[in-house]
């Protein structure tokens, strides 16, 4: 038995929500390199064209699309598209999110709304449009990307651990309905990876040191180091195969240790 096979995504047709830069990114090309065909969306054809341009350059043959993923009848027509252009979609990674950090009672409703659209119902709507396929075609795998905001809280991020948690239960939920048609759905909770979007939080200060920020995260990371995209890639890869058949609506947390450290003694 060659267990390296089980890796492969050889022929897959994968599609992948916000996947033009970062954490997306990353995901897209571990999966390129394990053969897939790849197919990603941003909500601004700026954002595809940029993520077009970042695919060629590393030798990726990528298909963008433009698309609000919290759109219904967007989405829907973009899934139609892909069948119609690239092929079924057999592995589906929920990307795309945001965060905003303001303290719960500043918070307006709408500001909240916002990130449960795109952190939570967002994956339900591209989720729910693969689904019939997957079915027809007797497999799929569905990869939310989750956050140990799905197991802790903390200041200022009410809106986006309340989705993420959330979007755990989701994904258990989606294993439960549609585990017997051979569709596996499990989730990636993310540590505090390097991106874009965290680097405020790792900027030096005036003085030269680190941000608090940045140092409380690396005294409670027993790796003593932020995450890098890198690190999702081979559990993204072993999540869409074959090897994870029989694993499903589980979450696995890519987090340095994080979630399993008290943290030093003061």
């Amino acid at each position: 038995m060659d267990i390296l096979k089980d890796f492969s995504l050889e022929g897959k047709v994968a599609l992948i929500t916000g996947a033009s830069y970062g954490i997306g990114y990353a995901i897209a090309s571990a999966y390129a390199s394990a053969g897939a065909k790849i197919v990603f969306c941003d909500i601004k054809q700026e954002f595809v064209d940029k993520g077009l341009a970042s695919y060629e350059a590393d030798g990726i043959d990528a298909k963008g699309y433009v698309c609000d993923v919290t759109n219904e009848a967007m989405v829907q027509d973009m899934v139609a598209k892909i069948e119609a252009e690239v092929g079924v979609i057999d592995i589906l990674v929920n990307n795309a999110g945001i965060i905003k950090r303001i303290p719960m009672c500043d918070m307006t409703a709408d500001e909240f709304r916002q990130v449960i659209d795109v952190d939570l119902n967002a994956p339900f709507i591209v989720s729910k449009a693969v689904i019939p396929s997957m079915i027809k075609k007797g497999h799929g795998k569905i990869i939310n990307i989750c956050s140990m905001m799905s197991e802790l809280g903390r200041e200022t991020v009410s809106a986006y651990a309340a989705a993420k948690g959330g979007l755990k239960m989701l994904t258990r939920n989606i294993c439960s309905e549609y585990g017997e048609h051979n569709i596996q759905c499990n989730g990636i909770g993310p540590g505090y990876i390097a991106t874009p979007q965290t680097a405020p939080l790792r900027e030096i200060q005036p003085d030269g040191s680190r941000h608090p920020f940045d140092q409380f995260i690396i005294a409670k990371t027993p790796a003593a180091r932020w995450g890098t995209p890198e690190d999702l890639m081979g559990p993204a890869v072993f999540l869409a195969s074959d090897a994870s058949n029989f694993v499903n609506g589980h979450v696995v947390y890519v987090d340095g240790g994080i979630l399993a450290y008290i943290g030093k003694q003061p």
